[in-house]
């Protein structure tokens, strides 16, 4: 299998994208580090990976706490996939933004994973390998009503993709984006489920992309079938950004 022998992180796997990557990196041969804030979900989490034959074991971890993201690292140790998914996307129109809202939102969606990266690609540098792959979203290709803050922090992460891209040339590192499109989760399902169908329907597609098949994507990023696929953003949005 294509991950054996390999320790992956993913950042908020205990539900939608972040759980199917985990359970699909399981089922590449990795041994998965599950992370999140509930424990009693990234249990189940863990024990369906485990029904499926997969290793996983789950460590608690608040992306808007900078002291619990710097103790998430160093119990992690050496990882050989970093998936950067854990994100918050409260929506709330620019004029009605409050500053409480919108400090957490960068702290989650960019101070975490910066400081989680810088943490963990030197290690991945010194073994010569390893994969990156940061989860954005399609807002940031065109204009969305109310997520103005949401889609500035996911801008920000691209723009991140590619510096870390370069900063880490040459020593066997890879690391990439995925923007997600309108996806169907338990997120996404509380927050607007009328909007996050209606913008699945303007795609060329016309439809809403499950958890799965975002996950799909995340994990051929990480995998050695992109081994030539460095500093990229991947769409995967059913043609919304083009049509």
């Amino acid at each position: 299998m294509e991950f054996d022998g390999q320790l992956a992180l993913v950042t908020g796997s205990t539900a939608g994208i972040g759980r199917e990557t985990a359970r699909l990196l399981a089922a590449g041969g990795a041994t998965v580090i599950v992370t999140g804030r509930d424990e009693a979900r990234g249990a189940r989490t863990v024990a369906s990976i485990e029904a499926d034959g997969g290793r996983a074991k789950f460590l608690a971890a608040d992306m808007a706490d900078l002291a619990s993201v710097r103790a998430l690292a160093e119990a992690v140790g050496e990882v050989d996939v970093l998936v950067n998914n854990a994100g918050i996307f409260p929506f709330a129109a620019t004029v009605d933004q409050d500053e409480e809202g919108f400090q957490r939102l960068f702290d989650v969606n960019v101070r975490a994973p910066f400081f989680l990266t810088a943490a963990l690609l030197p290690g991945m540098a010194a073994r010569g390998r390893g994969s990156v792959v940061n989860v954005s979203t399609s807002a940031t290709s065109f204009a969305v009503p109310g997520a103005a803050a949401y889609s500035a922090t996911k801008a920000a992460l691209e723009s991140l993709t590619r510096t870390w891209a370069v900063e880490f040339r040459g020593t066997g590192v890879r690391v990439n984006a995925i923007a997600p499109g309108a996806t169907v989760t338990e997120g996404t399902q509380a927050l607007a489920p009328d909007a996050v169908d209606e913008t699945g329907r303007k795609s060329p597609l016309g439809r809403t992309a499950s958890a799965r098949e975002i996950a799909e994507a995340v994990v051929f990023l990480a995998s050695p079938r992109a081994a030539y696929v460095h500093g990229e953003l991947l769409q995967a949005d059913g043609g919304r950004t083009i049509g």
